[in-house]
């Protein structure tokens, strides 16, 4: 972790605030000019995959024309996302668990597609790699359907089959009674999981157990995802991953998408987390699982006045974060992969891992 007295980017006032605010308030920490500008060209060429939007959660409250032109309740937008350098992004459909999972999840589902169908120059619908490819290229912003939550599959494979056709490519098995198992998963959540593999649906391991993990682990022959985890051995929440998992993870080729929700890196009591805690997370994640299974996870789609981390405040910041890392010496091949490499693969290889029929 960098020393706030020494680091470079820190204006005096932003150190004096930290150091003495009663109240834990801090600035941004200020990237310096010419690392932001190498950022922007950097994604201007290979923009970010982002692994985790809540957006669809709010579509019952905001109209498209809000989205298309900026939003100021919001901490995301079409104008702040192509700011940001995002490319593509995952919509998690995720819902409260109970009786009307199943419906809850259709109606977010076909909010999302409405939002697609509604913004044609802005999103574009992906269902494989090269379709975030085609988005991109054409200057769309490549919208893949998931997580849906494991809980909403009703314990069915039928419905996650039919999730499937409707485009979900990313379900959550975090909290579901088939992985509720001391072992990690029951008959029916290895079945689940192999259901996946066939039809090329990623498995998403943020927020499950540490068993439910390995064995996700031991059963899947496709890579998995964690949409948005960070590192728990920097920051102990029940959603960031263990380095022994960690490790796993490079085995499987999957990838670990860093969250930059504060609880999730944040690790020095009142101060509030900052760009630099997530920059250690996203160092840290290379470092053990390595340099191929690390992504970002914004998890942006929230209120303005929800709690941010300094510096990585909306969907515009993520050039911030870049010039932090290329202060730390990232090499652009490396962050071509933190950016957009690693998580198309994860997709392509999904794909190529599902059998036909």
């Amino acid at each position: 972790m960098a020393d706030l007295q020494d680091h470079p980017y820190a204006a005096p006032s932003a150190i004096g605030e930290f150091d003495d605010t009663p109240d834990g308030a801090a600035e941004a920490p200020t990237p310096a000019e010419v690392d932001v500008e190498r950022a922007r060209v950097l994604l201007a060429a290979q923009l970010v995959v982002d692994g985790h939007n809540t957006l669809a959660q709010e579509l019952d409250r905001t109209h498209w024309h809000d989205l298309q032109h900026g939003s100021a309740l919001l901490d995301t937008d079409f104008p702040r996302i192509r700011a940001g350098g995002v490319g593509a992004q995952f919509w998690s459909l995720c819902v409260a668990p109970g009786p009307a999972a199943v419906q809850d999840t259709l109606d977010r589902i076909d909010a999302v597609r409405t939002l697609i169908e509604s913004c044609p120059e802005a999103l574009r619908l992906a269902l494989t790699a090269a379709d975030m490819v085609r988005a991109r290229d054409c200057g769309r912003i490549a919208s893949l359907l998931g997580p849906v939550s494991g809980t909403a599959l009703g314990d069915s494979l039928g419905t996650l089959r039919a999730y499937h056709a409707l485009g979900v490519r990313s379900l959550s098995v975090a909290g579901t009674r088939w992985t509720a198992d001391p072992a990690g998963l029951t008959p029916f959540g290895e079945e689940a999981v192999r259901e996946m593999n066939r039809l090329g649906v990623l498995v998403d391991l943020s927020g499950a157990s540490e068993a439910t993990m390995d064995r996700v682990l031991d059963v899947s022959k496709a890579p998995v995802i964690l949409s948005h985890s960070a590192a728990h051995a920097l920051t102990p929440h029940a959603d960031n991953v263990t380095d022994d998992v960690l490790r796993r993870l490079h085995t499987n080729a999957g990838v670990c998408m860093v969250s930059f929700a504060p609880d999730q890196v944040g690790r020095h009591g009142d101060q509030p987390a900052t760009l630099w805690d997530v920059a250690d997370h996203v160092e840290h994640v290379r470092e053990v699982a390595g340099p191929e299974c690390v992504g970002l996870s914004g998890s942006y789609g929230m209120a303005t006045d929800a709690p941010h981390t300094i510096g990585l405040e909306d969907a515009s910041c993520y050039p911030n974060l870049i010039a932090e890392l290329l202060h730390r010496d990232w090499s652009e091949a490396h962050i071509a992969a933190l950016t957009w490499g690693n998580a198309a693969r994860v997709v392509r290889e999904a794909a190529q891992a599902a059998q036909p029929g």
